[in-house]
This record gives structure tokens, C-alpha cells and sequence, in this order.
């Protein structure tokens, strides 16, 4: 019994402080939200207010979190480091399939190499770590640009025209990109088919935060038979759930979020 009373106070005092995210609220307002008794939400807001969780608000009777929370929310945040939370995926997929496998994250037009474990067969020679390409080419690049809004991509097409093509497979032509890109963001899986390298081939997912927004991207770069060959969909499988577990990992689903769509 008692466990059940200390599991209802702390879904309260839950329920009180997810609302008071929002914003100040009066009693009223945190009463008729969390459909609690007036005497419950005073005593809760008291206790909170004793221990700094909740303090008084801009104006008379309204309430809103206190800074006690900013170091608990800040330690949270500290721990969304992408290369740590992606590490252990990454090595899976280095496992299962042998080949070099990147994570990169988004700066301005590019897409930055921050970790890479190098293929068992064959080195990707396109991509260091510190390295980068630009957002439309690569799988790893277009599936981070794919998760952009449509009008950002004329943007993008705007600023970097005309487009730099690597291989004769690059896609420049903008409404050749714009279909790819929407194909890309349909499916949820970015497929680069020689268009870094000849002869070489990549699968890519985007990885998503707490907020909705991309943090960066994992792909699978090898040789074009062995990505694109029979091992094609159990790859891109295990990609994919690589790419939500980063994303859980980073708060995606979790604080506001959704979880990313990655088809």
C-alpha cells in the first residue's frame, strides 16, 4: 500500500511539473489539467516549492519550475553525444556486415565524418574523419538534407549551384535532386549508388533528437556489389534499427519528440 502511495505521488508531482513545462499557470489551471483535488495541487506545489522544483511565477498566484531543475535538465542534455550513443551501434553493423560504416553529423551545407569504423574488405577512401561532403551526395549526406522542409532543399540547390558532381552518377540537376530527395524522405533509407565513387556504394539513415531535429546520419559505404547485392535488405534492416536506436538514445520519442520515421 504504501508503494502504491509513493508511485501516485511521484505521478503527480509529474504530471504538475510536465505541465508547468509549458509555461506559468495558476492553481486553476494545474487543477483542471492533472484533474487533481485544489487541496492536493496546493500541498504539491508547497512541497515543490520547498525544495526549489517550483517557484513563484511573473505575477501574483502563478507558478513556474524553479532553477533547482536547470542543473537535473542540464545533465541530461550533457549526455547527447552522438558519437558515444551511435558507438555501439556502429560496431554492430561493422560486425554484421564487414564493411566501413560513418557517422556524420550536419554543419551549415555539409555533412562532417565524426566517427568512422574502417571496412574489413575495402576502405571507402572519400571520407575521414574531419572530412566532408556536401548534403547532396552520399547517403549519409542526402539522408540528413532529405529530413529538411522541401523548401529547404530549393534553398540549398540555391546557395551551391551549380552542384558539385563527383562521379558521373552525381545527382546535380535540381529537380532530379528534389525527386531523389523525396524518395529519400519517403522511404526513410538514402541509397548513394557510385555517386562519391565509382564503384562504390552506401546505404544512410538519419538520426533525430529529443526536438525533432537531425543530429547526424549513419551509413554503410563498400564495394557496389556487396551493398547493393543479396545482402541489400537484411543490411538496411539492421541500419534502420540502428538509426532508431540512436534516436531513442538522444531523447527522440522520449521529450517531446517523435520517433524518427525511418519507413
Amino acid at each position: 500500500m504504501a508503494n502504491e502511495n509513493g508511485l501516485m505521488m511521484i505521478r503527480k508531482v509529474a504530471e504538475v511539473l510536465t505541465f508547468l513545462a509549458q509555461g506559468e499557470a495558476t492553481v486553476a489551471e494545474i487543477v483542471e489539467a492533472t484533474g487533481e483535488p485544489r487541496s492536493s495541487i496546493y500541498r504539491l506545489l508547497s512541497g515543490l516549492q520547498s525544495e526549489d522544483f517550483v517557484e513563484p511565477g511573473t505575477r501574483r498566484g502563478r507558478f513556474r519550475l524553479g532553477m533547482k531543475l536547470l542543473p537535473l535538465g542540464a545533465a541530461v542534455v550533457a549526455r547527447f553525444d552522438e558519437r558515444k550513443l551511435a558507438q555501439p551501434a556502429m560496431e554492430r553493423l561493422h560486425d554484421l556486415t564487414g564493411e566501413t560504416v560513418f557517422l556524420c553529423v550536419p554543419h551549415q551545407d555539409e555533412a562532417i565524418c565524426v566517427e568512422r569504423l574502417a571496412g574489413k574488405r575495402v576502405q571507402s577512401l572519400a571520407l575521414r574523419v574531419g572530412g566532408s561532403l556536401p548534403l547532396h551526395a552520399g547517403a549519409a549526406s542526402r539522408a540528413m538534407l532529405a529530413r529538411r522542409e522541401a523548401g529547404e532543399w530549393d534553398d540549398y540547390i540555391r546557395r551551391n549551384s551549380p552542384l558539385v558532381g563527383f562521379t558521373p552518377s552525381t545527382v546535380v540537376e535540381p529537380a532530379g535532386l528534389k525527386a531523389l530527395l523525396a524518395k529519400t524522405r519517403e522511404s526513410g533509407l538514402a541509397v548513394s549508388d557510385q555517386d562519391v565513387t565509382v564503384g562504390v556504394a552506401a546505404l544512410g539513415v538519419a538520426i533525430t533528437d529529443y526536438k525533432g531535429q537531425v543530429r547526424g546520419a549513419l551509413s554503410i559505404s563498400g564495394l557496389r556489389e556487396s551493398v547493393l547485392g543479396s545482402s541489400l535488405e537484411q543490411w538496411s534492416d539492421a541500419l534502420i534499427a540502428a538509426g532508431h536506436e540512436v534516436s531513442r538514445a538522444l531523447g527522440c520519442g522520449v521529450v517531446g519528440g517523435q520517433v524518427a520515421d525511418f519507413g
